[in-house]
């Protein structure tokens, strides 16, 4: 794999796991991040680092605790983000070009369920 295909793709990992927080109105902390996406706090740094050199988020600190750096996605990020789920759809759309709509609908219900079910054995 290209190393500039697999920097794109971890950057997109980034940008989802703070996306997915912020949207379930979790705080995108770095050790969340780390969770969310199944990295050490180290490795998850690093991602976080790379992802604000790039200009896809930003990093704040609450005036109450300064130790805490919470993430946000920018313009930028989020068009990148939405760049992204195109091709992934794009993409499952080719390797299911077969597939009936009841397939893909079935398809898409037991994802969800599967996703709902880890968070809630994570809760």
């Amino acid at each position: 794999m290209d190393p500039r295909t697999a920097e794109q793709g971890r950057l997109v990992l980034v940008i989802e796991a703070i996306d997915s927080l912020t949207r379930r109105g979790e705080p995108a902390t770095i050790n969340a991040i780390a969770y969310e996406i199944g990295f050490d706090q180290s490795g998850a740094s690093r991602l976080v680092k790379s992802a604000t050199d790039a200009g896809l988020i930003e990093l704040w600190t609450l005036d109450t605790d300064a130790r805490r750096r919470h993430a946000t996605v920018t313009p930028t990020g989020h068009t990148m983000l939405k760049n992204a789920h195109a091709w992934q759809e794009k993409v499952f759309n080719q390797l299911t070009d077969d597939w009936t709509p009841g397939q893909r609908r079935a398809f898409q219900q037991a994802m969800t369920t599967l996703i709902d079910r880890s968070y809630s054995l994570n809760a």
